[in-house]
């Protein structure tokens, strides 16, 4: 049996992780507005890898200035956003964790009240989230050129000294709805059946590899259900073996809580993570992340076939979560957190506040 506290080498690259835990992606609103990093996240962030995370991954950050989500995102569209990250990167390492970035676009959940303009995505969608009314179709060249700059962002983030990059494909972004059955119905190489509809993905993997050193990281995020927009379980599990056919170095399904069935087959006895690490082994690198919280939770999933453990909420709460999994008791008290307690924690106000919008999190 895994236990959360052993550590874990990445075949491809020889990256050595102290643990198998993964600080999670997180929206947090406390970059500067023209996406350059705050002493607020950077604080965040080295304060968790302080606290014995093995992997440090930080909240999505747009490749496009058009494709950023919401007001306070984290930018890598730009050489101005080097430094700040370096100073990141560095720190991490200080700090014995591995650093990724996870590189995104919000695709028609990228609000034109942010950007200025229309969102695009694979189809005419309606924008709900984002009050934009409807998306447009990208256009062929529109394609290229965004192919282009998911590499050319990581390109910047190997500069930086980051040691990867996660590719958000997960939660409604564009990498999803090019995905996605629903948001998706193009009739050209961008579009089609499951395997088509995974075109988009794989150029970008292909453009990321290309323009980043062979020892650099290359995983991705994926949403295994996700009904809005026409995710589906066995389509994604198709999907990502054309990925892992790619030679990407992780699969990272998010499965918003790992102790529960499909949606779609609530009969079949299998939790999410287990669908995944039945059809692929040893072949990927299986990040599993949802509502992991107590080391029995960790051991529960390891359990069920991942090889490394994403943490969310609980990586709120407790900075130094992952320093305390070897504890076999270890249960931290669950939320609401008073303001007090997550200050101390680093985050910063705008954090806070953020996380009232999660019911009863904050008290």
């Amino acid at each position: 049996m895994t236990h959360p506290e052993e550590p874990f080498v990445f075949p491809r690259t020889g990256h050595a992780v102290r643990n198998r835990t993964v600080l999670a992606a997180m929206t947090n609103k406390q970059s500067h507005s023209n996406g350059v990093l705050s002493d607020d996240e950077i604080n965040w962030l080295l304060k968790r890898a302080d606290g014995g995370f093995g992997i440090i991954t930080t909240a999505a950050t747009h490749v496009t200035e058009e494709g950023q989500g919401w007001v306070g995102e984290m930018g890598v569209w730009g050489d101005h956003h080097i430094d700040r990250l370096r100073e990141l990167t560095s720190g991490v390492r200080e700090r014995g964790a591995l650093s990724l970035a996870q590189i995104f676009h919000g695709g028609m959940r990228a609000p034109e009240d942010i950007t200025g303009k229309q969102p695009l995505s694979a189809s005419v969608n309606e924008c709900k989230e984002s009050h934009s009314g409807k998306s447009r179709e990208a256009t062929g060249d529109e394609i290229d050129h965004l192919i282009e700059a998911f590499g050319d962002a990581a390109a910047r983030c190997a500069i930086a000294g980051f040691d990867g990059v996660e590719l958000h494909g997960a939660h409604g972004y564009l990498i999803c709805q090019f995905l996605g059955e629903k948001t998706n119905r193009r009739n050209d190489k961008w579009g089609g059946d499951c395997k088509s509809r995974t075109n988009f993905l794989l150029e970008i993997i292909r453009n990321v590899k290309s323009k980043t050193p062979e020892n650099f990281i290359v995983g991705v995020r994926l949403s295994p259900e996700y009904q809005q927009i026409g995710v589906r379980i066995q389509d994604t599990i198709t999907q990502a073996k054309k990925i892992v056919e790619e030679g990407i170095d992780f699969l990272h399904i998010s499965c918003w809580d790992c102790f529960t069935p499909s949606s779609e087959f609530p009969e079949d006895p299998r939790m999410i993570t287990e669908w995944f690490s039945q059809e692929f082994g040893q072949a990927v690198p299986l990040i599993s992340t949802g509502a992991i919280w107590s080391r029995q939770d960790t051991i529960d999933v390891l359990s069920q076939g991942a090889t490394l453990i994403g943490i969310g909420r609980a990586a709120i709460g407790y900075a130094d979560w992952a320093a305390n999994i070897s504890n076999p008791n270890y249960s931290p008290p669950r939320p609401p957190f008073s303001v007090m307690h997550l200050r101390e924690q680093g985050l910063s106000d705008t954090f806070v506040d953020y996380m009232r919008n999660w019911k009863e999190f904050v008290e």
